[in-house]
Formats: structure tokens, sequence, C-alpha cells
């Protein structure tokens, strides 16, 4: 579906990204803040079956990727798997996976903003947070390759200080082997729920996707892109994994509420400690810089269906971006993080993002082999692997998930309705 266009001035994306300004946006999503944080928690639920946690996740965030990237070359247009799911499966599953990421996902930029604000200033951690946002939507605002540029430093911040971390452990004479077993404690629920903690450290290739309006010759930089960004992630993740498991073990992890500044100390580098802490805090930003992103546009893209105000279909004449959506989606993300901690509260986060994969995943199997269809069995365990992992997530966040869905679900059938009856 082409981009709408009217008085609004609505119209179509420029396409100012290459290879390298993809990858690295999606470098910035995934190495974001979840790495400094999602390592305890997953350990304990797996235990000593960590690194089988995450490598499930790595599995099914693969098919995932690789199911979103020959839709994404298909369909190059802002949105995602909503449109995917749109062409693909019906107007009703697209407006349900972009209903579950956009409210999924604007609950998770006011948790990231708010967790910026705990890393800088954690006595204001609600007006740093605020502040946090209106900076990052002023860069959005300004054009997509600022975005990216602004990106490509958080990323290289972010690996300096996770190299730093990953060296410090390995030599370090704390580092024991014998912590990489896989023992009794590992089970199999555990470890699924692991992989469902740790899937969320993937999902940020999928802002490539979103993106898709805005990249140059989309059939072919996508495809490259995203596995790129993808493998590059996964061996940054594995080597901090295994690194930090090396001088902390699986209960020190577990127990730890700033993993890798703990392992920074065991390694007997407590210098490096308030660096990790840095590190932390500029990963959050890169993390909130592309959820931003991501909501946005999939905000025009449902706001050019009419599933929200239309006028947010509107794109700047000069900066080419969705500046409308941009701006209310950084004002409703500044009030939540200036009236609310809902750091806490956004597991149906979880739910929606693995119901919105899912979504996609069953839009790459009706693919034909002349639209470019992956081997079938990708996404047959992209959609299992989504399925598994959300209801394998702990019991509040599948109901809060599933609320959510069906929220949107009843949104959806009622406003239908009101439309026949005009």
């Amino acid at each position: 579906m082409g981009a709408v266009s009217g008085p609004l001035g609505s119209g179509e994306l420029r396409r100012h990204l290459g290879v390298v300004d993809a990858v690295v946006i999606g470098l910035g999503a995934m190495i974001g803040a979840g790495i400094f944080v999602a390592l305890g928690p997953a350990a304990g639920a797996a235990g000593s079956g960590l690194l089988l946690g995450l490598a499930l996740a790595a599995v099914a965030a693969y098919c995932n990727a690789m199911s979103s990237a020959r839709l994404a070359a298909r369909y190059p247009q802002s949105g995602g798997t909503y449109v995917y799911g749109r062409e693909r499966l019906g107007a009703f599953w697209g407006y349900l996976a972009g209903w579950a990421f956009a409210v999924g996902k604007t609950a998770s930029c006011a948790a990231m903003a708010l967790t910026v604000g705990s890393y800088v200033w954690p006595a204001q951690a609600h007006a740093v947070a605020v502040g946090a946002v209106v900076a990052l939507t002023a860069v959005n605002y300004a054009g997509v390759q600022k975005s990216a540029w602004l990106t490509r430093v958080v990323v290289a911040v972010v690996l300096v200080v996770l190299a730093a971390v990953v060296a410090a452990a390995i030599t370090a004479d704390a580092a024991n082997p014998a912590r990489l077993r896989v023992d009794g404690d590992a089970s199999f629920g555990g470890v699924l729920q692991a992989a469902g903690l740790l899937f969320f450290a993937f999902a940020g290739y999928a802002r490539i996707a979103t993106l898709g309006e805005e990249v140059r010759d989309p059939a072919r930089t996508i495809p490259r892109a995203i596995p790129l960004a993808f493998g590059i992630t996964l061996a940054v993740y594995v080597a901090v994994a295994v690194a930090v498991l090396l001088v902390l073990g699986v209960q020190g992890l577990a127990e730890a509420t700033a993993p890798l500044a703990n392992a920074a100390r065991a390694a007997g580098a407590d210098w490096l400690a308030p660096v990790v802490r840095v590190g932390a805090a500029v990963a959050a930003l890169g993390s909130l810089l592309a959820l931003i992103l991501g909501v946005s546009r999939t905000t025009l893209a449902m706001a050019r269906d009419r599933h929200l105000p239309h006028a947010l279909a509107a794109v700047h004449p000069r900066f080419q971006v969705p500046y409308r959506a941009e701006l209310v989606v950084g004002a409703v993300v500044a009030v939540l993080a200036a009236t609310t901690d809902v750091r806490g509260t956004i597991g149906f986060s979880s739910f929606g993002v693995l119901a919105y994969y899912a979504v996609g995943n069953a839009s790459a199997w009706t693919l034909t082999s002349n639209e470019g269809r992956p081997a079938r069995i990708i996404p047959a365990v992209g959609l299992a692997g989504c399925i598994v992992l959300a209801f394998a997530l702990p019991a509040a966040s599948v109901i809060r998930g599933a609320a959510v869905l069906t929220a949107g679900a009843g949104t959806y059938v009622a406003r239908r309705a009101a439309a026949r009856r005009v």
C-alpha cells in the first residue's frame, strides 16, 4: 500500500538509510539496556541452563528475523508487521499486531526513559526521563539521518564498555570455567522462561523492518542488514553471558541487580564499575531512541489506514519524517514518564511483542516462492517459538498481555460495527 497524500502534507518518507545505517539502528535497538539487566532475571529462571535459554532465544529470534527480512523486502513501508499482517492475513490481524506493538512499546518507551533517569540521577529520575524523551524526540524530528548518527555514537560507547567487561572477566583470577557447566538445577520450564526473557534482547532487528520506507534499495539492503545486525548482537551477548558467568556463577548472577558492574568488581576491576553505569545509561538512551522511532512509524502506518487519527499520517516537507506521529508519541511517553513508574508493570509488553512477531511469522508462511518465501521451517519454528515463549512467561504477564490484545480486538470490532451503522 502506498502512502497517502493530501492537504496535510502526508506522503512517502525519503529513503536515506544504507546498509551500514540500517545495521547500526538494529544494533542500537538490540545492544541496549537489556544486556545490562536481563541476564540476572534469566539466570534466576534457568539456573545453570542460562546459556541453553540464550541459545533457544537466539533460534526463535533468528527465525523471526529471517521472516521479517523477507517480508520487509516485499513490503518496504513504514509499519513493519502491521503492514505484513494487513497485506497477507487481513485487516484485523494487521490491526491487532499494530495495536500490540504500539501499546506495549509505548509503555516500554516510558520504562526505558525511567531507566535512563535512574542511572543518571536517581533522586530526579522522572525529570531526567522527561528530558531524555524530549531530547530524543527532537533528534528524531530533525530526520532519520540524525537518529542514525546518534545511534552510531551510542553503539560505539556501549560496545567499548561491554568489551572492557568481557576482557576483565575472562582474564581475571576469579574466572572459573566450571561455572559454565549445566547442572541438575536447570529445568525445561526454567530454560523456556529464560528464553522468553532473553528473546526481547534480540527483538530490535524489527526496527530495521519498521523503517523500511526510509531504507535505500530495500529489496537488497534489508535482507542484508537484519541478519548482519542479528549476528553481531548474538556474538556480543554470548561473550558477555559467558564472561559474567565465569566470575559470578549462576547464583551470583541471579542475585545481582547490576550484573555487569558486579562482574567488574568480582574480576578485580573496581574502576570499571562506574564506567559500566555510564554504559548502561547510554545503552538505555539508544534503546529509547530506537523505540520512539519504531512506535512513531507504526503510528504513521495505522493513521494512513485511519485506525488512528489521519492527521498523524502527515510527513514533514523538509525533514521527511512523520512529525505529528513523533510529537504525539513523544508527548504520551513524556507524560507517562513524568507521572507513573511503569518499569515494574509492563509485563504485558513482552506478551504483546511475541504476539506481534507471531503475526509476522504467519504472514511469512503465506509468501510464495516467487515472492522470496523463506524455507518453510523458518516461519513455522518462529511462529511456534513465539507462542511457546509467550505462554512460558510469568502468569501475570500472560494475563495482562491477553487483556491488552482483547481490548484491541474489542476496539476494532466496535469501530467496524459503528462504521456499518453510518
